[in-house]
C-alpha cells in the first residue's frame, strides 16, 4: 500500500521561470500550497493556468531582499531553490549581478530558511560543475572542475548548502544535465530546444563540431523529480547529491534526432569548432538509491514543440527575446 503524499508549503525561487512553470502546477495538481518567488521577467503569464488556485501565493520579489524573505518563508517546510541568473553567457554579461543574486544571495536564502523552520532544502545545482572529463561516466564522485563563473558559484554554492546542514534541516543537491522540452515559459537557447527551432525556421540544423557528447534531461523528467523530493524519507535524501540526466548523446546524434522528428527535408550543416567540451553524466546512483528513472525521450522533447511551433504557441521563435535568457537580460536594467 502506497503511503498517502506528505502536503508541504513549498517555497518555489523562480518558480515562474522555465522549470517553475511546469512544476508549480504540478506542486499544485498534487496537493502541496506553493509560494513563488519570481523578478517575472518573462511576465506573469506563464503560470496563468493556475493563478487562481486557492493554493498559489505568487510574490513579485527580489531573492537578494532579505527583509522579503524573513516575511515570506516562515510556514514554508520546503524550499526548492531554482531561482539563477541561467547559463554561461546570461552570467557573463554582468558578473557581479550574476554573482550577487546567484552565490551572495544564497547564504541569506539558506540561513533565514533554517532559522524560519524550513525542514527540507532543495538546491538546483548544474551538471557543468564537472567541467570536462572526457572518456568516463561522470558519477557524484568524481572531483569538480567548473570551468566559467556560473558554474563554479554553482559548486560553491553546494559547499555552503552542505556546511549548513543541521538535524531537522534536511539539504539535498541535484546536478541536472541540459534540459529541453516544451514549458509555457519557454527557452529556446538550450541545446536540443536551438535544433529543433532552426529546424522549424530555416529547415537548417548547424552543428558545431559535433563528436562532443551532451547529456540531456526532459523537463518533465526533471519537474518530476522536484516532485519526488517532497515524498522521500529524510534518511534517503540528507545530505545527498545526484546527477539528474538520462540521454547521453553527441551534438551529431541529437542533430539527426531532431531531423527525424522535423523532417526528412531538413540540412545538417556541420562547421569545425574549438569548443571540444565532451561528458558523459551518469544518473545512476538516482536510480540506484531513490529508484527514480526518467520517462521521456528527447524525440518526446522535439514533438512537443513541434506541435507548440505549429500551435502557434512559440511566435517569432528565433527574434523574440522572451526565449532567450542572454536577450532578455539585455533589455532589462537588473542591478
Amino acid at each position: 500500500m502506497t503511503p498517502p503524499i506528505r502536503r508541504r508549503r513549498v517555497l518555489v525561487t523562480g518558480g515562474a521561470g522555465y522549470v517553475g512553470a511546469v512544476l508549480v502546477p504540478k506542486l499544485l495538481a498534487a496537493g502541496h500550497e506553493v509560494c513563488v518567488l519570481d523578478l517575472y521577467l518573462y511576465g506573469e503569464q506563464v503560470l496563468a493556468p493556475v493563478k487562481d488556485h486557492p493554493g498559489l501565493t505568487q510574490v513579485r520579489g527580489d531573492l537578494r531582499d532579505q527583509a522579503l524573505l524573513r516575511r515570506i518563508l516562515p510556514g514554508c517546510d520546503t524550499v526548492i531553490h531554482l531561482a539563477c541568473i541561467s547559463n554561461d553567457p546570461s552570467f557573463e554579461l554582468d558578473p557581479e549581478l550574476g554573482r550577487s543574486i546567484n552565490y551572495d544571495a544564497f547564504f541569506g536564502l539558506v540561513d533565514i530558511s533554517r532559522d524560519s523552520g524550513v525542514k527540507r532544502f532543495v538546491y538546483a545545482s548544474s551538471s557543468s560543475v564537472y567541467g570536462v572529463k572526457p572518456g568516463q561516466d561522470v558519477t557524484e564522485e568524481l572531483p569538480l572542475e567548473p570551468l566559467t563563473d556560473y558554474s563554479k558559484y554553482k559548486a560553491m554554492c553546494e559547499e555552503v548548502l552542505l556546511a549548513r546542514r543541521a538535524p531537522g534541516f534536511v539539504t539535498l543537491i541535484l546536478r541536472p544535465a541540459t534540459l529541453c522540452g516544451y514549458s509555457p515559459r519557454q527557452r529556446l537557447d538550450l541545446a536540443v530546444n536551438i535544433m529543433a527551432t532552426h529546424a522549424q525556421v530555416n529547415r537548417v540544423i548547424k552543428v558545431f563540431g559535433g563528436a562532443q557528447m551532451r547529456p540531456n534531461l526532459h523537463i518533465q523528467d526533471m519537474t518530476d523529480l522536484y516532485l519526488a523530493t517532497l515524498e522521500w524519507e529524510d534518511s534517503a535524501i540528507d545530505g545527498k547529491i545526484f546527477n539528474a540526466g538520462y540521454q547521453n548523446h553527441t551534438i551529431a546524434e541529437i542533430a539527426g534526432i531532431v531531423k527525424g522528428v522535423m523532417g526528412d527535408d531538413i540540412a545538417i550543416r556541420t562547421t569545425p569548432t574549438d569548443d571540444n567540451r565532451s561528458y558523459h553524466i551518469s544518473s545512476e546512483k538516482l536510480h540506484r538509491e531513490l529508484g527514480f528513472a526518467p520517462r521521456h525521450t528527447l524525440e518526446d522533447a522535439v514533438r512537443e514543440l513541434r506541435r507548440a511551433f505549429e500551435g502557434g504557441l512559440l511566435p517569432d521563435p528565433l527574434e523574440n527575446p522572451r526565449y532567450s535568457n542572454i536577450k532578455l537580460m539585455q533589455t532589462v536594467n537588473l542591478k
